[in-house]
């Protein structure tokens, strides 16, 4: 009898988050009626809102999950590195006020493109960096950015990080979303410890934003 509860309990509660991701990608659809949607994996998520966030033109972003076969993944599952998924940012913003270059030029500038399967301090290929593009223009331009970056890189190992087509986007936990804002002290310390500043000023030439 307890186990068929258990089994109940968890049905439920897996259920209960089916809607809860459903109805966050709902909103999520409704948001970007008469905006652009972009993808990008940048290692941790928490790091990857805060540039973007200040960017004039971006309406939202939204950490998540993307590149998976399983529907509805959790943080935990993402986290064992055995679902496939990349954590990323999903961002929502107005091309009348910004173009997607910028937000190419936002993505590589805070992340560190020499590596696989890793980024900073997390290793694991859910910390893969990827550009995911949503449409052919999107391909083409970031296919276009990379290949100048490879040009004017001022660093000598080369690019890996991949362009390739966006899947579907399941949205992280609410506790993730906005973290460096609910959480300021944790964040910078995260952030500070995992050395994402230090390399992104040996990359680049400046610490990231």
């Amino acid at each position: 009898m307890r186990t068929s509860i258990g089994r109940i309990r968890g049905f439920a509660r897996s259920a209960a988050r089916a809607l809860a991701l459903a109805g966050a990608l709902l909103a999520g659809g409704a948001a970007a009626q008469g905006s652009a949607k972009a993808t990008f994996a940048g290692g941790c998520f928490w790091c990857m809102e805060p540039p973007y966030d200040k960017l004039p033109g971006v309406v939202s972003t939204t950490s998540g999950y993307m590149g998976g076969s399983k529907r509805f993944p959790t943080y935990e599952e993402v986290s064992t590195g055995t679902t496939g998924h990349a954590e990323v940012v999903q961002v929502v913003y107005d091309p009348a006020k910004v173009s997607y270059e910028k937000l190419l030029e936002v993505f590589w500038r805070n992340v560190d493109p020499t590596v696989r399967d890793r980024q900073f301090c997390d290793v694991g290929s859910q910390y893969r960096t990827a550009i995911f593009y949503h449409d052919d223009g999107q391909k083409r331009l970031a296919e276009a950015s990379k290949a100048a970056l490879e040009k004017s890189k001022p660093f000598k190992a080369p690019i890996v990080t991949p362009v390739q087509a966006a899947g579907e986007f399941w949205p992280a936990e609410d506790y993730h979303q906005d973290y460096y804002r609910k959480n300021p002290v944790r964040y910078k310390y995260y952030r500070t410890g995992c050395g994402r500043d230090e390399r992104l000023k040996e990359l680049w030439g400046k610490a990231g934003d």
